[in-house]
């Protein structure tokens, strides 16, 4: 169990972060590979990714990434700001953190490579190889699926965005059960191992993943900026492949104006009135038209606290972007 505490003034600094972090969900893509996840929700990436992803590459990370620890290193804060600051922060990793963490890997058990030694050191040949073996799975088996992972993350804000409004940041903190419990001022998230995390004023940063599963994840060294990585819903329908029929089906009956402004009107998310009011139509005509949309897998819609959120999929999206293309 992670117990995090939080000070009075950790409360207005929660956020959740704007985008998937790069190196985030490459260091989840290799617990994908070794443990599958639901096949509706992983299946269409892991058949991509055992084709895609590279031999080379996977035995330089997989023996970093192990099922009981893997190295804060690999996971740098910069990384929020896209993936090339995040593989310069690991490149330059300090000295004392890459003993540190490697340490701690040895410590976890399991076969140690040769060039652990090496890296531990800070020799500059074998991070430049770590760190390229990085990049080079993100772009393997990643970077195909980043368009679907940052509209289901979209989405995931805009949900957790309606609690915050309503209910402010404990209501939101109370909104990840099962997998997090709040009880003031603690925050205690179901993973398998004991740790204790005091934020002391730093706040916390929630990061939407695409390719974690089951539990969230967390840097286990307690100095560095607090972050907690955990799992977005999958739209299952989506994940696995499923596309609606071209003809005599409710794509069909997207044709019209209601409907395209209605799937236009949903980059951010919003709600059945915020949509009626936008659009210029009853309640009632946005639920009958969000319903087809939602049938034709062009929309989600998700409770937020009280409220119920649309939002558009990347099959939504692909469509409104062939359209202007036309």
């Amino acid at each position: 169990m992670l117990r995090i505490h939080f000070s009075p003034g950790d409360l207005v600094r929660v956020r959740i972060a704007a985008e998937p972090d790069p190196l985030w969900e490459t260091v989840l893509s290799l617990f994908r590979l070794r443990r599958r996840g639901p096949a509706l929700a992983f299946g269409r990436w892991r058949r991509h990714a055992l084709r895609a992803s590279k031999r080379a590459d996977l035995e330089i990370l997989m023996p970093l990434v192990r099922p009981a620890y893997y190295p804060d290193f690999l996971t740098p804060a910069a990384a929020a700001s896209g993936l090339p600051a995040g593989i310069e922060a690991l490149r330059s990793t300090p000295v004392a953190q890459l003993r540190r963490d490697t340490a701690h890997l040895v410590a976890s058990g399991g076969p140690t490579p040769s060039w652990l030694g090496l890296l531990a050191e800070g020799d500059r040949e074998t991070v430049d190889r770590l760190a390229a073996a990085v990049r080079s799975h993100f772009d393997a088996v990643v970077a195909p699926f980043w368009a679907d992972a940052r509209s289901l993350i979209e989405a995931e804000r805009s949900r957790r965005a309606r609690v915050l409004l309503d209910e402010g940041t404990e209501g939101l903190l109370r909104s990840f059960r099962p997998m997090m419990t709040w009880d003031p001022p603690v925050l205690s998230v179901d993973v398998p191992y004991e740790q204790t995390l005091h934020l002391d004023g730093r706040g916390l940063l929630l990061v939407p993943s695409y390719l974690s599963w089951d539990t969230p994840d967390v840097l286990r060294d307690p100095t560095l900026p607090p972050v907690l990585v955990y799992p977005i819903e999958h739209d299952l329908t989506l994940s696995a492949g499923v596309r609606p029929p071209a003809h005599g089906s409710a794509v069909a009956a997207l044709i019209g104006r209601t409907r395209t402004s209605l799937l236009e009107s949903l980059a951010d998310g919003r709600t059945t009135s915020e949509l009626a009011r936008r659009v210029g139509v009853s309640p009632g005509t946005v639920s009958q038209h969000t319903a087809v949309l939602r049938e034709a897998r062009l929309i989600r819609t998700s409770r937020a606290g009280r409220a119920v959120v649309h939002t558009i999929t990347p099959l939504g999206r692909h469509l409104l972007n062939a359209d202007n293309r036309a």
